[in-house]
């Protein structure tokens, strides 16, 4: 038989499988959400869920008539995500459509895997802080291009020359100001504590004469005074003291007159202190009331007659150290400018010398003359101090009040004639006379300290004045303001004006 004939006879080819998924709803399966009570519907309904969503199962591509076995389309071992390798078990045990995981062909007849498609290569990040770009400008600079360089629209502004004045100086301190005094400054100083040690005899000393603490108080404001003088000899050592900077625009010479202005006003409760002492001693002394704290020393004079008076003495002498060795009034008298004690001789011309020296001198005549103190003439002296403390106190603040707030309100005697008292009117009056000057439209004085006075006019001049005429206008003025109001050309004071002037014709201001 032949070979030929054993064969068997060819079949035909299997039908097509369709693999084309179907698309249900829970509404056509009713019959497996509508199960009985206990649940089962519901697993059941899960379960064809599970088999009968868009992706197609193993099942459907596997047909028995196959002469080879079915390849497998998508390989189990290769997942298109981590979290597709990951199983969760759903109602009953049953699975969700997501547990089970999507196979990736495998092209290569070997059967390795294909390689991964996604990169989960461990990526570092660092920990350096993120720098914002708080302030930059995004996008094109103008200012580089093409169109700018030829057109200079944007322009580098012109470098600015560096401050003339310093920010701010240095202040010394106590150890530094030690440090930096003179021998003569050290002088000074042991000579204020010895001032001061008389001061607290004569203090002491009293017995309840009120004219001897009325000196006491006075002799104690020459203490404070001589004390501010060699402080500001000590400061005037550094360059803090007169160099201007910007938080000190007059350095620290205006720390004077507050320590001036300080002392004005422990004149005037000076004052108030030995009115309250005298009405006490005059109202103890009437209607037969005893005094509270009697004096033992009381009935008795408190230097004899004939005697020499030692406290008030070494408070003459003490005066007149201070005041021709320290110079501790000078400036504050020429604040005041008492023009009734000009002809006096210098240290007699200083009201607070001239107070201090006149009682003392009293208090030291009436024992030698053998008069005695009894207690009208004692409480007559401690008025008449009180009196005049208080009036130069109130004067002497109201000075350097305005010296404080920037203003200027004194007067000067070195006019043309000695007698006449020149003030900023007259310099105002004398400005306009001249004959380049048409209008004097405004004018400001003030004093910045003892030292230092300035004065910005805004004037009107004639049309026509050339700049060298202007010059020479500006030159005028500034000496007359110095000569007028300053201390005058050769009476070596320390005040200078500063002049600052404005000037343009009528029709530009």
């Amino acid at each position: 038989m032949a070979p030929s004939s054993c064969r068997p006879p060819p079949q035909p080819p299997p039908p097509p499988i369709s693999v084309t998924p179907t698309i249900q709803t829970p509404d056509d399966h009713d019959h497996y959400f509508g199960g009985d009570d206990d649940g089962q519907g519901n697993a059941s309904y899960f379960a064809y869920e599970g088999n009968s969503l868009l992706t197609p199962t193993r099942d459907a591509f596997y047909d028995p008539n196959r002469l080879s076995p079915v390849a497998p389309t998508f390989q189990s071992n290769v997942y298109l995500s981590p979290d597709m390798a990951s199983t969760s078990s759903g109602l009953n045990g049953i699975q969700s459509e997501n547990t089970s995981p999507i196979d990736i062909p495998n092209p290569n007849s070997n059967g390795s895997p294909n390689p991964n498609p996604f990169n989960f290569q461990t990526q570092i990040i660092s920990t350096s802080p993120v720098k914002p770009n708080v302030g930059q400008r995004r996008g094109h600079k103008y200012k580089h291009s093409s169109i700018s360089a030829q057109h200079q629209i944007f322009q580098e502004p012109p470098p600015r020359p560096p401050l003339a004045l310093p920010r701010d100086l240095p202040i010394p301190t106590v150890k530094e100001a030690w440090g930096s005094m003179s021998k003569d400054q050290h002088r000074r100083l042991y000579w204020c504590i010895c001032h001061l040690l008389v001061a607290v005899t004569v203090f002491f000393s009293a017995h309840g004469s009120l004219a001897l603490t009325a000196l006491s108080h006075l002799v104690f404001f020459d203490v404070g005074s001589a004390l501010i003088c060699v402080a500001v000899e000590v400061l005037g050592n550094f360059e803090v003291w007169k160099r201007s900077s910007i938080r000190h625009p007059f350095g620290l010479e205006r720390v004077e007159v507050l320590a001036g202005f300080a002392m004005s006003i422990f004149l005037i409760f000076g004052g108030f202190d030995l009115v309250s002492h005298n009405l006490k001693h005059v109202l103890e002394g009437q209607g037969g009331h005893t005094p509270h704290h009697p004096d033992p020393h009381e009935g008795e004079p408190r230097v004899p007659a004939g005697g020499l008076d030692m406290a008030s003495l070494a408070a003459i002498v003490a005066t007149l150290i201070s005041a021709y060795g320290l110079r501790n009034h000078a400036r504050i008298s020429k604040v005041m400018r008492v023009s009734y004690l000009a002809s006096l001789p210098s240290v007699l011309s200083n009201p607070f010398h001239f107070l201090t020296l006149s009682t003392s001198a009293l208090m030291v005549l009436l024992p030698l003359f053998s008069i005695p103190i009894n207690i009208l003439l004692d409480s007559a002296i401690c008025g008449l101090v009180a009196v005049a403390m208080f009036v130069l106190g109130i004067r002497l603040a109201v000075a350097q009040g305005l010296m404080l707030l920037m203003s200027y309100g004194g007067r000067s005697g070195s006019g043309p004639s000695k007698d006449k008292v020149i003030g900023v009117a007259d310099v105002v009056r004398e400005i306009e006379a001249e004959p380049s000057v048409e209008k004097v439209e405004e004018a400001q004085f003030w004093q910045v300290h003892y030292g230092l006075c300035m004065a910005n006019l805004k004037l009107s001049v004639a049309k026509g004045c050339d700049d060298a005429a202007l010059s020479r206008l500006r030159t005028r003025i500034s000496t007359l303001i110095q000569n007028r109001l300053g201390e005058g050309y050769g009476k070596g004071g320390s005040l200078r004006w500063e002049v600052s002037l404005q000037m343009g014709t009528a029709g530009r201001f």
